[in-house]
């Protein structure tokens, strides 16, 4: 039997609350409960307990206080390139999606020039990361020949790297992260978890870069047709933490390891709104959590089956969602928005953080 830790009970400050509060991943949250899941040798959730943090630590034996240790312990900053991406905060990485047939803006950053300008717009509106992509992972998506996403992706990296820019490659293919990594880009982001490809792994550890490891369930062809999950949030963070320790295995270094649980790959409405609610829980793997709900189905299917670029509101309010549970980086279409609104949340955390004289 083992346990999981979901911090919950958040509160503003910790001010007049020590010893009955902790700090979530050295950010800006503290929070007062934890939800200890209990699962049997076969990782199925057995039991549920609600506990006040305080004098939580006296009950752990030797494992549960190295789960301790992953939950609280602050997370290293990433220097990508020029720029220091620190991880005490919630960041913004903007979408280039340079494809044709992205669900949301497909055609839109297939020019090299109109991709670029897209990017120096999201980088002056706070974007710390630009992440680009060459092929399309939507519910559907057929496969694109490694070649043609070089070539969609390797000048627009090339370009937006000579300007500065923290810059990530969105791929599957270990090709396409040779490609992007060789053009300077300073991070890569798998949405299957370096699983695709057979050298991606290797690839990666090589370089010795960040990488996003993404939980998928099946392939974009197929992964909406019937996605199932006996527990979904578990079975998520069970999955997570085998890639992460497949990936240390092979080289790559932990502190330069974020998890996804990857909204809509392979997930009905209610999966989703189960990971968002639980999200907490992830700080448990010890890395920092990407959350990449921009515009996705599920915002559409909870409001009238809204399209695509009708989903701002629902976006923002999965962002701070995610923000509110200690999630450091979002991903976004929608930058300037996101920014505002994770401003707005920042300038309610830095207030409630100011000591009363």
């Amino acid at each position: 039997m083992r346990t999981l830790i979901r911090p919950t009970g958040f509160v503003d400050s910790p001010f007049g609350h020590d010893g009955k509060v902790a700090r979530l991943a050295g950010g800006l949250l503290w929070f007062s409960a934890v939800e200890l899941i209990g699962l049997d040798e076969d990782g199925k959730r057995i039991s549920t307990e609600l506990c006040c943090v305080e004098g939580i630590e006296e009950r752990f034996d030797e494992e549960m206080h190295a789960l301790w240790q992953r939950i609280t312990t602050a997370r290293v900053p990433f220097q990508l390139g020029e720029r220091t991406i620190r991880l005490d905060q919630p960041q913004v990485i903007g979408i280039i999606n340079a494809t044709p047939d992205s669900f949301s803006d497909g055609g839109q950053h297939e020019d090299v020039d109109a991709a670029c300008f897209a990017g120096a717009d999201m980088v002056r509106a706070g974007a710390a990361i630009l992440d680009v992509g060459g092929e399309s992972t939507r519910p559907g998506a057929m496969t694109v020949w490694e070649g043609d996403e070089i070539e969609r992706v390797k000048p627009i990296i090339e370009r937006l790297v000579r300007g500065g820019n923290a810059v990530s490659v969105d791929t599957r293919k270990a090709a396409v992260m040779e490609a992007a990594l060789g053009a300077g880009a300073h991070l890569v982001n798998d949405v299957s978890a370096l699983t695709w490809d057979e050298r991606s792994l290797q690839v990666v550890a090589d370089a010795g870069v960040p990488v996003v490891l993404m939980h998928a369930q099946g392939d974009p062809q197929t992964m909406q047709e019937n996605p199932r999950y006996e527990d979904v949030l578990v079975d998520v963070y069970l999955w997570l933490e085998a890639r992460i320790e497949a990936a240390v295995a092979g080289g790559i270094d932990r502190e330069k390891i974020i998890v996804d649980p990857g909204i809509g790959f392979g997930k009905t409405v209610a999966h989703n709104l189960e990971l968002m609610n639980g999200l907490a829980l992830f700080h448990g793997l010890g890395c920092p959590i990407l959350l990449g709900a921009s515009r996705k189905r599920m915002i559409g299917a909870l409001s009238n089956e809204a399209e695509a670029d009708q989903r701002l509101g629902g976006s923002l309010a999965l962002a701070l969602k995610a923000a509110e549970q200690g999630a450091q980086i979002i991903r976004v279409h929608d930058v300037p928005e996101t920014v505002q609104a994770l401003r707005v949340w920042r300038g309610l955390k830095d207030q409630a953080l100011t000591p009363k004289v």
